[in-house]
């Protein structure tokens, strides 16, 4: 081998081991993230209590953390390739059909986080002075989303095609998007139509979530004459809201749950305690998964930790095979209801920007109290079509343990116990719902790690922390740029207008309840919970105040309502997840989910129509 060759040949290994230096860098840099979100909170709140004392802008630096995750977890998202997307339609194309729609889709997605990088940039040019706390500059944090957009930029391009030639034409065609946006001779207002209609052909292609929403806004601005450092204020002002470090820390908690061997202690408590029971293994499934979906926020991940350890259960038990993959899709969205669930603090946190216009407050307490009953409804609901879907030969002759039932609860009593901290610790006023969510992380982890020891401090935590901030950087990414189209449809007065015409045509809040459960139906098969939350929220909330009705009992609606979304078919996503996770066929899960989604449908109606329900225990409480 001459030297040239060689040469060319140590360069070629050289790429690959900088490529991986380079991801262990990033998933490094987002667990030591995550842990600091952790630590700062409870270190603040003990000096505080202990010594009267703090950590000078300990909130603050809590809030920036949440944006270094939102761009280090979507730009490590998007090297996965699993940035959330609204269509799945590329899956079911071949060929060169397939190939165009992944080049057009990543090209116009490009297109966009470049655009979204120019407005950062542009916004981080206001900042320069600026300081976030122990003279830490504002900018060095900022500096990381025109980075991060511009790293998500590349990676989308780099996926667009499996050969160089599809990706250089991703590449011609985003460049060619962004000079056009810069120098079109058409006005720009006149440009709006057909740049709208390219976004949805693109969105159809599986542009991602985030980048649709941030291309909507992007045009609106655009067409109006308006900067689009806009957009990234939005952006920044969401993903720093006081309230959301609450939301990566309970999913940080959840995750470490499912990572370790929380659902076979939970298992064997639930089996214990019912599976003596006619329908008992029906029963523990239901419990376990509402607890899990209860931390994570997320019911199809709760599908994918739980389908394969719960199914075999079910099927021992005589079920038949589509009665327990019915149950098992539609149980995975039971617990979106329960404390500390991520939807119910999103819900808060948007309905109070929106209702404290009007003096009215939505707080992250009352949103936990609200969905408590509604919660207990639906589980109950689904554990009796399990119990009635058992055969009644196949009940356990085994009389009850009391033995085995103690030393289940006991071999769990961490896990069970993790619920009664976060709520103690909110409610009693000892902590913030920040400071609950770190303890109740610190808890999970502590658990998993020392106390049972099936996680790895070394082996797993750094994977299942950068797991975590995957899916909360896709999430946030979201929700920021949401934002940013949120504020546009605020300031366009689109809910005031929207309040008018409800007001002008519909007569009754009854009525008026009717047409959003069959609206938010529609909205929960079509977007993920977080980005519906963003977009639909400061929408509807508005009208229902106009009705009198009550904005905890529209929040706790407009979750039931979106869970049953889930499960619609054809394009619920709980659908897909399951039937990736059972390796059956979306017609099979289609037919096995319809007595479910009859269940889970009335509970929600029932929800909808007796808002005493919501409204019952967070006023009892709130005396």
């Amino acid at each position: 081998m001459d030297a040239e060759a060689e040469s060319r040949q140590g360069v070629g290994v050289r790429a690959p081991r900088l490529l991986r230096a380079l991801h262990l860098a990033e998933d490094v840099a987002l667990a030591l993230a995550l842990g600091a979100m952790v630590a700062l909170p409870l270190a603040e709140a003990l000096l505080r209590r202990v010594w009267q004392t703090g950590i000078p802008g300990a909130s603050a630096l809590t809030q920036h953390l949440v944006l270094v995750v939102a761009m280090l977890g979507g730009a490590v998202a998007a090297r996965e390739d699993r940035l959330l997307s609204l269509s799945t339609l590329t899956a079911f194309l071949k060929g060169g059909w397939r190939t165009g729609a992944r080049v057009l889709a990543a090209a116009c997605g490009a297109a966009a986080c470049a655009l979204l990088a120019k407005g950062s940039i542009d916004y981080l040019a206001i900042e320069t002075g600026s300081v976030i706390a122990l003279g830490i500059p504002l900018p060095l944090v900022l500096g990381l989303m025109p980075l991060g957009f511009g790293l998500i930029a590349a990676r989308v391009l780099m996926r667009s095609a499996d050969g160089w030639a599809g990706r250089f034409l991703a590449v011609f065609l985003a460049v060619g998007l962004v000079a056009g946006a810069a120098w079109c001779p058409v006005a720009p207002e006149r440009m709006a139509v057909p740049c709208g209609v390219l976004l949805a052909v693109a969105t159809v292609l599986g542009m991602p979530l985030f980048a649709v929403l941030g291309g909507a806004a992007l045009i609106l601005f655009w067409a109006k004459g308006e900067p689009i450092a806009a957009i990234a204020v939005s952006h920044y002002d969401m993903v720093v809201n006081p309230s959301l470090p609450a939301v990566p820390l309970f999913t940080l908690a959840g995750y470490l749950l499912a990572e370790g061997g929380a659902s076979r202690r939970l298992v064997r408590v639930f089996r214990a305690l019912a599976g003596r029971l006619r329908g008992g293994s029906a029963i523990a499934a239901v419990l376990v998964c509402a607890f899990f979906t209860s931390f994570t926020g997320a019911s199809g991940v709760t599908i994918l930790a739980l389908g394969g350890l719960l199914l075999p259960v079910l099927l021992a038990d005589r079920y038949p095979e589509r009665e327990a993959l019915g149950l098992l899709t539609g149980s995975g969205a039971v617990g979106l209801l329960f404390p500390p669930c991520l939807p119910l603090i999103l819900y808060a946190i948007v309905a109070n920007n929106i209702t404290a216009r009007d003096g009215v407050t939505v707080s992250i307490q009352e949103m936990f109290l609200g969905g408590v009953v509604p919660g207990l409804l639906l589980v109950a609901m689904t554990m009796a079509w399990g119990i009635f879907q058992q055969p009644r030969g196949a009940v356990s002759a085994e009389r009850f343990s009391w033995r085995e039932a103690a030393g289940a609860v006991a071999a769990a009593k961490w896990e069970l116990a993790l619920p009664a901290v976060a709520l103690v610790a909110m409610f009693s006023g000892l902590a913030t719902p920040v400071e609950a969510a770190a303890l109740t992380a610190l808890c999970a982890f502590v658990s998993e790690v020392f106390l049972y020891r099936d996680l790895g401090f070394r082996r797993d935590v750094p994977r299942v922390m950068a797991e975590c901030g995957l899916l909360v950087g896709g999430v946030l990414l979201i929700l920021g740029v949401a934002m940013g189209f949120t504020n546009y449809l605020v300031d366009a007065r689109v809910p005031d207008r929207i309040v008018d015409w409800a007001k002008g045509s519909i007569h009754s809040p009854l009525l008026f309840l009717l047409g959003l459960n069959l609206f938010l139906l529609v909205v929960g098969s079509l977007m993920d919970i977080y980005s519906a939350i963003i977009v639909v929220v400061p929408l509807v909330v508005r009208v229902g105040l106009a009705f009198g009705i009550d904005p905890v009992h529209l929040g706790i609606v407009f979750m039931a309502n979106l869970q049953l979304g889930f499960l619609t078919p054809p394009v619920g996503m709980n659908l897909f997840m399951a039937s990736y996770r059972f390796g059956k066929p979306m017609s099979d899960i289609i037919r096995s989910i319809v007595p479910m989604l009859v269940v889970q449908g009335v509970g929600v109606l029932l929800i909808t129509y007796l808002p005493a329900m919501s409204t019952w225990l967070p006023r009892l409480v709130g005396r």
